[in-house]
């Protein structure tokens, strides 16, 4: 019998990672779906340091779902330690992995640098970086793309197929047909699913036959807000931020929130409520994303684009004639000298890191700031603090008093809420064995019981849980 093994991910948001182990006619065959990287606080960083041990050696191919790097960040690390094979993505993934791998590379190198100075000053040993960019060359070179609905063979007989899981530029839902004690099961994984409401993503792919489905469950404890209200919301603290003379700062994920969040800042600028002076871009890569999302528009949601093109008479640099994209440090330093008027998206998305956090040292001691958090903030990011409510934070070895506006909008979500995700899995016929995963243990509790009340049997997994087939 093949079997699936759960090594990340479970009950939790983050570290993507399910070993499938094949039973071919002479030996067995391993295949690796997902290789993401652990965040959120010291146990994080601990389970991204742990070896692979044996597992590159033994694997004979790797699937990816999409980029985000909860699902990616590791590659480099698996490629570092032994591992050559092929690595099966959709092309948009494979453009956004050079992008994203890169700067967590060059990230990873500065913290590294940081860290073994002081080390260095305290007699410590140094440490070294998870992977270098070397290790991100030559996992790009391993990766093989594939569109969406084109049936691939791998090791073992297995065949994958991708389908559009309308979450961010080229995700995919991942199908895989396993040979399994002389049958042929068929297994499910959701990847990330989109949120059908969201801009620029098509809707999600519903999928009708499985034995076996692995379902993401971030937001299966509640819905999103309908997209019209958290629009008016978002427009709202614009508008106050404007009266009340102060900048607006908005942590943002380079890929996907910040293109919808600049498509919906366009859509307001040229309805004539967009009140601010001056968009700022403030990330290198999410710069880097919104030119790669810029080229790739053939892809993306037909309808959305219409309405810009439409209202910018078909001139994409009219899209948001007030944005600027500051890539430099020194362009990015110049904007502290705005005291207001100004939107800055910069990331990180959950604050953990970026050049958001220098601008939380100019802005968010002020009271006429407004800090716009839309995106989920994992448990022990410095976004979750604030996001619950924190008075005082530390950022770069300060401590700073919270005193601008937070606002937390929720319904720019791109990922699907409660009701998409019952709608998602209940297509499937036969009741198909269902796993939730990705997603805090309430959220997964939740969203078990709901599906129970439909018929669905879920289950949750443990980290190590080895299922057959």
């Amino acid at each position: 019998m093949s079997t699936l093994t759960f090594q990340g991910a479970v009950k939790e948001v983050t570290g993507s990672r399910y070993l499938l182990e094949v039973d071919g006619d002479r030996r067995t065959h391993r295949l690796l779906l997902e290789c993401g990287l652990h965040q959120g606080g010291g146990d994080a960083d601990e389970a991204n340091a742990r070896s692979f041990g044996r597992l590159p050696g033994e694997l004979e191919a790797v699937v990816l779902s999409h980029g985000h790097l909860d699902h990616s960040g590791l590659l480099p690390k698996l490629v570092r330690e032994g591992y050559d094979g092929p690595i099966h993505c959709t092309r948009g993934t494979r453009d956004l992995l050079e992008i994203m791998l890169q700067d967590a590379a060059f990230i990873m190198a500065k913290d590294v640098e940081w860290e073994n100075k002081w080390r260095k000053r305290n007699g410590k040993p140094l440490i070294e970086p998870l992977y270098e960019l070397k290790d991100v060359e030559r996992t790009l070179s391993l990766c093989t793309s594939h569109g969406y609905g084109q049936p691939v063979t791998l090791p073992g007989g297995v065949t994958l197929v991708f389908h559009d899981a309308g979450h961010i530029l080229g995700s995919a839902i991942v199908e895989l047909a396993v040979p399994s004690g002389g049958q042929t099961r068929r297994l499910v994984f959701s990847g990330d699913l989109g949120n059908s409401s969201s801009v620029l993503m098509k809707d999600p792919e519903k999928l009708f036959e499985a034995d076996l489905v692995l379902m993401e469950s971030t937001y299966g404890d509640r819905d999103h807000r309908p997209l019209d209200e958290t629009l008016e919301e978002f427009a709202q603290v614009l508008e106050e931020a404007h009266a009340a003379g102060g900048n607006v700062l908005i942590p943002a994920f380079a890929v996907g929130r910040t293109q919808e969040i600049l498509y919906h800042l366009s859509v307001l600028y040229h309805e004539g409520r967009l009140r601010q002076q001056l968009v700022f871009l403030d990330s290198p890569m999410a710069i880097k994303v919104t030119e790669l999302y810029h080229r790739a528009r053939k892809s993306l949601d037909p309808d959305d684009l219409k309405v810009l093109n439409v209202a910018a008479s078909g001139d994409t640099s009219r899209y948001l004639p007030i944005l600027r994209m500051t890539r430099t440090v020194e362009e990015s330093m110049a904007i502290n000298r705005i005291h207001g008027g100004a939107i800055i998206i910069a990331g990180a998305g959950m604050c953990n890191g970026g050049r958001i956090l220098h601008h939380f040292r100019y802005n968010l001691e002020k009271p006429s700031t407004r800090l716009v958090i839309v995106g989920f903030q994992a448990g022990g990011t410095l976004g979750r603090q604030i996001v619950d409510g924190a008075e005082r934070i530390r950022v770069m070895g300060q401590d700073l008093a919270v005193k601008a506006r937070v606002h937390t909008i929720g319904g720019f979500s791109a990922h699907a809420g409660q009701t998409q995700l019952l709608g998602w899995v209940g297509a499937f016929r036969h009741r198909p064995r269902v796993y939730l995963v990705h997603g805090e243990p309430g959220a997964q509790q939740a969203l078990q019981t709901l599906l129970e009340q439909s018929g669905i049997e879920a289950e949750i997994p443990v980290f190590g849980e080895r299922l057959e087939l």
